[in-house]
């Protein structure tokens, strides 16, 4: 795919990965809807960056919580650049939930932030992309593939994106491809200690943490690889080759 001139959707746009993807997007020459809740100050400044990059950026609000939303957001987005080639579901919320303490509330909630709105998000998409085609990239997490014993429901959902990933690529090929990426320690969680912080940096096989910008290489891969869907690519600095 040539990415100068086309539209991208990048949810959860306004920080963290989603900001690094949208703005790596933007200085590809795309034209990029940045979604946001309720980072609506970081969404602004990711757009203006991408607009002072030559680029095309509009903020397009919506609270992905309520199932309504995914469907309203991608037709705002074609109402607002008139097509949509390229999905980037990254929106997601990562919470501390040890066995014996999880609530219903923050379970619901982490199901229905990080698999069903991105589940939804893509049938939407599919409807706008299927006559032109198009590509999708999910972003999964590297506890899809381990176990985190304090992450436990968030792993679920992220190991669900791996498979919903699998399941669209088939149920949408030829036209449109769909592929996840699997970050690892690109920005630590928040409330993390530089004790935990040393601890992870020195048990990763390169032996320092990622950063958006690593995420986003691999984005920017997928979207030109046009032979490959249904895959997972794992950034994580080799952390799940360790024995």
């Amino acid at each position: 795919m040539e990415l100068k001139g086309r539209t991208a959707l990048v949810t959860g746009a306004g920080t963290r990965v989603g900001r690094g993807i949208a703005l790596a997007l933007g200085k590809a020459g795309m034209r990029v809807g940045v979604h946001y809740a309720g980072s609506g100050k970081g969404a602004r400044e990711t757009a203006e960056e991408i607009v002072r990059g030559g680029s095309d950026a509009r903020t397009l609000p919506g609270d992905l919580m309520d199932p309504a939303t995914g469907p309203r957001l991608i037709e705002h987005a074609v109402k607002v650049f008139g097509s949509l080639d390229v999905l980037v579901n990254s929106a997601a919320v990562m919470l501390r939930t040890p066995v014996g303490e999880v609530l219903v509330e923050d379970w619901d909630a982490m199901f229905a932030l990080n698999l069903r709105a991105p589940f939804f998000l893509c049938q939407a998409a599919a409807r706008v992309m299927r006559d032109r085609g198009g590509s999708i990239v999910n972003i999964a997490d590297l506890a899809a593939f381990e176990t985190w014993r304090g992450y436990i429901p968030h792993a679920i959902t992220k190991a669900g994106v791996v498979q919903m990933t699998r399941g669209l690529a088939h149920a949408l090929a030829p036209k449109i491809r769909v592929n996840a990426i699997a970050p690892g320690p690109v920005l630590l969680p928040e409330g993390w200690t530089q004790e935990e912080a040393d601890k992870l940096i020195s048990t990763t096989p390169l032996g320092r943490l990622g950063s958006p910008e690593d995420v986003a290489q691999a984005v920017l891969y997928l979207l030109s690889a046009d032979y490959v869907t249904g895959e997972t690519i794992i950034v994580d600095g080799g952390r799940h080759v360790r024995t």
